[in-house]
């Protein structure tokens, strides 16, 4: 017996036995798929451990992408975040944020992961689809977790008592559009100007934007039971890991115009 024949035979008896445990995990109420849609699932099951995983684990994933029609057609525009939204209602806290995007993730990366290996997206489709996907969970989490920070500690303002808000550059991959499956992300975080909370215990801007960047980061790479939502990487800010976390413009401006290297 070949090489070829027997990584072929031991390939069918894999997809075999994925195939059984998903017949029998949706045994109460079967999907039902046509031809074309079967040899799909044959292709993802092949091809994807992780897509193939994930169905078995909750059936229910590939039953709301099968019966919502999203397998089989791209997103518009704005459809990945009316998603999030959805999946993100009823989060109240941060425990509960961090499953949330772990769960949505998991279906979108399902979705992704499908069309691309069953041939119905192009690759310029997959790796905008997993941009974007980074792009509205980080947006997503940002916008939760500084309400729920300017609640606790009060809102950062500058000299003229405006409030001020974290800006997050997306860089390598992610801001070129070209994530991939395993891309991590790598982030810049930057904020308009100094100042204070005004809050009852004043914070410096530096303070309170570090404070929110640290637990952004938590929320998206944490390992969990459920996986991670994205791996962050900030090792591309000013200065590097020897760098604030979070710095204002006008301290980015004087980096790259004295100090930065040129590919930066």
């Amino acid at each position: 017996m070949s090489t070829d024949q027997s990584l072929a035979e031991a390939l069918d008896a894999r997809i075999d036995t994925l195939w059984r445990s998903f017949l029998k995990a949706t045994a109460e109420a079967p999907l039902l798929f046509d031809v074309s849609q079967l040899e799909a699932l044959r292709r993802v099951f092949e091809g994807s451990d992780y897509a193939a995983q994930s169905c078995l684990r909750d059936p229910s994933l590939l039953r709301a992408l099968h019966d919502e029609g999203d397998l089989y057609r791209p997103y518009e525009l704005g459809e990945l975040t009316r998603q999030s939204e959805i999946h993100l209602a009823t989060v109240r806290d941060e425990t509960a944020l961090g499953c949330a995007l772990r769960c949505f993730r998991r279906r979108e990366m399902v979705r992704i992961i499908w069309r691309d290996l069953a041939g119905w997206a192009s690759l310029a489709e997959t790796l905008e689809d997993l941009s974007e996907l980074a792009d509205v969970c980080i947006l997503q989490a940002l916008t939760r977790l500084m309400a729920w920070q300017t609640k606790d500690l009060g809102s950062p303002r500058n000299a003229a008592g405006e409030p001020q808000q974290l800006v997050v550059l997306g860089m390598g991959k992610l801001g070129a559009r070209e994530l991939n499956l395993s891309s991590d992300v790598d982030l810049i975080f930057a904020y308009p100007d100094g100042g204070w909370t005004d809050g009852s215990r004043r914070l410096s801007n530096e303070q309170f934007f570090i404070r929110l960047c640290q637990r952004l980061i938590q929320v998206l790479g944490a390992q969990t039971a459920e996986g991670f939502v994205f791996r962050v990487d900030t090792r591309l800010r000013p200065f590097g890991e020897a760098g604030p976390l979070a710095v204002s413009f006008a301290f980015l401006e004087d980096y790259y115009q004295s100090q930065a290297r040129e590919w930066e």
